[in-house]
């Protein structure tokens, strides 16, 4: 392929709890590139270890540009490039600085971020929600509920909206695919948690169009058409690519050097 230049692409790594992928990306268009390099987590997901495996992916990914933007998306809330918290890894993560950790393994800078807002990220640059304005929500459903908030473009980062409590407790311990599993539950019977859940977000937010997201999003025709919402409820449609075109869209974002008597790197606020 003809060698892109670092203005045109960006490389997007995305962390699990059980598998590392990456690949490079067109920003315009949000294809990838390369082909998707993927390496299983290492056992324990230590970030040492998560390290070394980032960077044997990166050396698989030999037609980026040297300069390209990385951006490296983390089941983690992230704060000012530190990881607050931990999910399916070590949790020698929580409290790390986990941006500065990778910028100084790969000798450049990193941009590090939160999976579900990434996945929010990707699907309003490049997916169903493409050209929408106004306050759009991504809601994963899966082990637990994910959710992502970005309003006219305009990333709002670690929204944790899938622990709301709801009939007295967590409601993501009712909500999440995983429930549906764990309990056998019918389409219909889920359906109606996952109506008393989009009904709370409607109340608390009134947001302008729902994204769901999660592997079960290709299963969309047997639970959406139970909702009974006033807000606009569609699937995700980039699936197990989000993740990766998020991460890079954020990494190609400007990059503001604060001064001595600030914190020392800040990103603004992402806009399209």
């Amino acid at each position: 392929m003809n060698t892109p230049t670092a203005s045109d692409v960006a490389i997007g790594i995305d962390i699990g709890g059980t598998g590392i992928k990456g690949a490079i990306v067109d920003l315009a268009s949000g294809e990838l590139l390369s082909d998707r390099v993927k390496l299983s987590t290492p056992e324990g997901g230590k970030p040492k270890d998560i390290v070394g495996t980032v960077t044997k992916i990166l050396e698989k990914l030999t037609d980026a540009p040297a300069d390209a933007p990385i951006g490296i998306c983390f089941p983690a809330v992230v704060r000012n490039g530190r990881t607050m918290s931990a999910a399916n890894v070590s949790k020698k993560w929580i409290g790390l600085e986990a941006e500065k950790l990778f910028e100084d393994a790969l000798g450049r800078d990193i941009f590090f971020v939160n999976d579900a807002d990434a996945a929010g990220y990707a699907e309003v640059r490049f997916g169903a929600a493409r050209d929408r304005s106004g306050l759009v929500m991504m809601t994963t459903l899966g082990t637990g509920i994910g959710t992502a908030i970005i309003y006219n473009g305009v990333l709002v980062p670690n929204a944790e909206l899938g622990h709301l409590q709801i009939d007295g407790g967590d409601y993501e311990l009712k909500a999440a695919y995983s429930a549906k599993e764990r309990e056998d539950l019918s389409w219909s019977k889920w359906a109606e948690r996952l109506q008393k859940y989009y009904s709370e977000l409607e109340k608390l937010l009134s947001p302008d169009l729902f994204i769901v997201g999660g592997g079960v999003s290709k299963n969309y025709q047997e639970f959406l058409p139970l909702l009974n919402l006033t807000t606009e409820i569609v699937p995700a449609v980039l699936r197990n690519n989000a993740g990766i075109l998020g991460a890079a869209a954020l990494a190609s974002q400007p990059r503001v050097v604060a001064g001595a008597d600030e914190s020392p790197k800040e990103h603004p606020a992402a806009m399209l």
